[in-house]
């Protein structure tokens, strides 16, 4: 049930380090490409304002940090929408697992979730940390021996879109949330493996 598999085709089945594709960005594209293929979404015109954001220059241009600098190769654009291609890909396989887990997640829960997002004064900090119990409860009820990485990033994904689908005017806060807790948390390490290739 659990078992997915993206096969290169062509070549294209890497994420090499000189794609100059940042952590956000692609956590932004597996989130988004998530959402987008998830059944019984009640936040679609909210989706469509989140995506005119994202694809702002600002909202996709390289970052570098005080040790690293992003390279382009001549053919950079190419393997950009290449790659881009593989991660949509992976969104979509994922988005088929939440579906499959969706009434896994009790209503009660979700309610709880969202009404802490609603909360103007939490800081960055507390929200993700909401989002990380509200995670911890869920797991409970799964085995040990599962794939924990593929399943905590496909939760925390699924938690997100349960959020939105509750209160459809949290989508852009609990996307932005779920973005920095999926990078706090390392999950695009169970990217990475599915890939077969490194995205730092």
């Amino acid at each position: 049930m659990m078992e997915m598999q993206v096969r290169p085709q062509g070549g294209r089945g890497q994420i090499s380090n000189s794609s100059g594709l940042h952590d956000e960005h692609i956590t932004n594209l597996l989130l988004f490409g998530f959402l987008q293929n998830c059944s019984n979404l009640n936040f679609h015109e909210e989706l469509k304002l989140l995506q005119c954001r994202l694809a702002r220059p600002q909202g996709l241009e390289l970052q570098t940090d005080g040790n690293h600098c992003s390279h382009l190769l001549v053919d950079a654009e190419t393997d950009s929408e290449s790659q881009e291609e593989i991660i949509q890909d992976i969104a979509r396989q994922l988005a088929h697992i939440g579906d499959s887990m969706d009434c896994k997640i009790h209503p009660a829960l979700v309610q709880d979730l969202a009404a802490r997002f609603i909360n103007g004064n939490l800081s960055e900090e507390e929200r993700e940390k909401c989002l990380g119990e509200a995670l911890s409860e869920i797991l409970r009820t799964y085995p040990k021996d599962m794939e924990q990485e593929k399943i905590v990033l496909t939760m925390t994904m699924l938690l997100a879109k349960k959020v939105a689908n509750h209160t459809p005017s949290l989508l852009r806060d609990v996307f932005h949330t779920t973005v920095n807790f999926i990078i706090s948390q390392n999950l695009l390490s169970c990217v990475r493996n599915l890939v077969g290739n490194d995205i730092d």
